[in-house]
């Protein structure tokens, strides 16, 4: 009896795991929906009328599930395979000029009523685009937040005793965690009645919906027990194999994120990551800040967890990557350094997260700023290619037609999206060349990713291949004297490199980036 018990826990652990092989080669792309897609203009003033306003950076704007729908064949011909989405939940009235058309600002009840946002349309809406998503093979993330409640929400007057309050919150232990973010009313985790509340209203939006994965606001800003004991086992009973991803706003080290990964979230996203990304490319910086951060990151996760990270450029919170350069770089040199951080999201270990106008290389400062309408000359190849100053940069085609091939490599390779990684050179600080190279392998599926951030051309300088004691030997065959690479991105790189010597020599321009299939 015993033995069968253990078996069947074991079967239901097992059948709660996310299917990682599917999840890694995933391309997720971020949209705000209301400020996608108008597809229904008669919901624009339901619930609070005086919520909707176009003109305002802090209002409703008309985006909806319909317009979401009118949109799907956008996101095929991009190539994205996940569409995360912000909050349905219906948000709290006006405040001071701003409304919550983000759906960050929650209006729990009790009981939980799963009342949806109308402005964004009606739960068979919602229902209607995840139908159509997932006829298209694209999968659906919703949104969730446990952290806290909107502003004046329903539930803060029928439970005040579940949540923090201000005055005495430092006392309580880690401010991060008990104290109130931005004057959110803050819920107590550790009380068991609010705990409960919090994972049965999440597992009723799992079961109501047709959801492949949930993204956890806020998730630093929660106690890690509740985590571990609490949402993460009842996301799992209520929806098994569920990609559950957190956002853990901090940007020093992989360090940072291991504990939610050990407490049960699939993945989480990388900002350590990113703040290299944005040092070295936006900033004009060295390639050895994101060769040391993934060495390290590396050390501390290992390859299989670092894999489910989840990567990004820029997201609703921080600058787009676009404007990170500063005033005075000329955009064709913006375009150079972004088309290189691109190449570099795509190809290092981790799931790549789009945020809706990457694509279009848009512009955008900090919130609201980088929460910029989807303009409406994004829909058409023929008017991508035009000229949009302020919008974005110029060409904006280019930068989508870019993209789209890196997501067709990185689906026809399983090197980018599950392979090993190992680094091959960096520049160690000497200002030229600024060259970044790296090998990705999975079986026969190989490729070497060669950056030039630099000024100048790189003058063929010779990466070793043989003396690195971290090529695996297969790897190692593969890359033996006479080996032939072909260039795969057509974006200027030599169009193939030979093996010779125990190294190969590669030429790139200032700027540059080569993907090479060994062949």
């Amino acid at each position: 009896m015993r033995t069968l018990i253990w078996l069947l826990a074991l079967l239901s652990f097992a059948s709660a795991q996310v299917n990682q092989a599917v999840w890694r080669q995933q391309v997720i792309y971020l949209v705000m929906p209301d400020r996608f897609h108008n597809g229904n203009p008669a919901n624009d003033r339901a619930g609070y009328a005086d919520c909707f306003d176009p003109r305002s950076p802090t209002k409703f704007h008309g985006g909806d599930w319909a317009g979401l729908r009118q949109r799907v064949g956008y996101l095929r011909e991009l190539g994205a395979t996940a569409l995360w989405v912000t909050p349905a939940y219906r948000q709290i009235p006006r405040l001071e000029g701003s409304c919550g058309y983000h759906g960050y600002w929650p209006d729990f009840r009790l009981p939980d009523d799963g009342a949806l946002e109308p402005k964004l349309g009606s739960a068979a809406d919602l229902s209607a685009l995840i139908r159509d998503l997932k006829s298209s093979n694209i999968r659906f993330i919703l949104d969730m937040v446990v952290n806290h409640a909107g502003y004046g929400a329903r539930i803060t007057a029928q439970r005040p005793d579940w949540f923090h309050r201000s005055p005495g919150c430092l006392n309580l232990g880690e401010p991060e965690v008990n104290c109130p973010l931005a004057g959110l009313p803050d819920f107590n985790q550790s009380a068991p009645e609010a705990a409960q509340y919090l994972s049965r209203l999440s597992q009723g939006w799992a079961r109501r919906l047709a959801l492949d994965g949930i993204r956890m606001d806020t998730a630093k800003h929660v106690p890690l027990a509740y985590w571990q004991d609490g949402w993460v086992p009842a996301i799992n009973q209520a929806s098994p194999g569920l990609f559950k991803v957190a956002e853990v706003f901090r940007e020093e080290s992989a360090q940072d994120l291991k504990p939610y990964l050990e407490a049960g979230f699939d993945s989480a996203f990388n900002f350590p990551l990113r703040r290299a990304l944005v040092g070295a490319f936006a900033k004009g910086g060295s390639v050895d800040l994101v060769a040391e951060r993934v060495r390290q990151d590396l050390g501390i996760l290992g390859l299989e967890r670092h894999l489910m990270l989840t990567s990004l450029l820029d997201n609703h919170d921080v600058p787009r990557f676009v404007n990170e350069p500063g005033l005075g770089v000329p955009e064709d040199e913006i375009r150079r350094r972004y088309h290189l951080a691109l190449a570099a999201l795509f190809t290092l270990p981790g799931i790549p997260q789009l945020y809706y106008g990457n694509e279009l290389a848009m512009y955008g400062g900090p919130d609201p700023d980088n929460r910029r309408d989807m303009p409406g000359w994004a829909w058409r190849a023929a008017t991508r290619n035009g000229v949009y100053p302020g919008q974005a940069l110029p060409n904006p085609g280019r930068t989508f037609r870019f993209v789209q091939k890196l997501i067709g490599l990185r689906r026809a390779s399983p090197a980018l999206y599950e392979g090993a990684y190992v680094e091959l050179w960096r520049h160690n600080s000497d200002p030229n060349p600024n060259v970044y190279a790296f090998l990705r392998s999975s079986g026969d599926s190989r490729l070497l990713v060669v950056i030039n951030n630099g000024t100048l051309r790189s003058g063929g300088i010779a990466i070793p291949l043989k003396a690195n004691p971290d090529l695996s030997e297969a790897d190692r065959d593969a890359l033996s004297d006479g080996a032939q690479l072909a260039e795969l991105l057509g974006e200027g790189a030599p169009p193939s490199l030979r093996v010779r010597n125990g190294s190969v020599a590669v030429d790139l321009g200032g700027k540059t980036v080569g993907i090479y299939q060994v062949r």
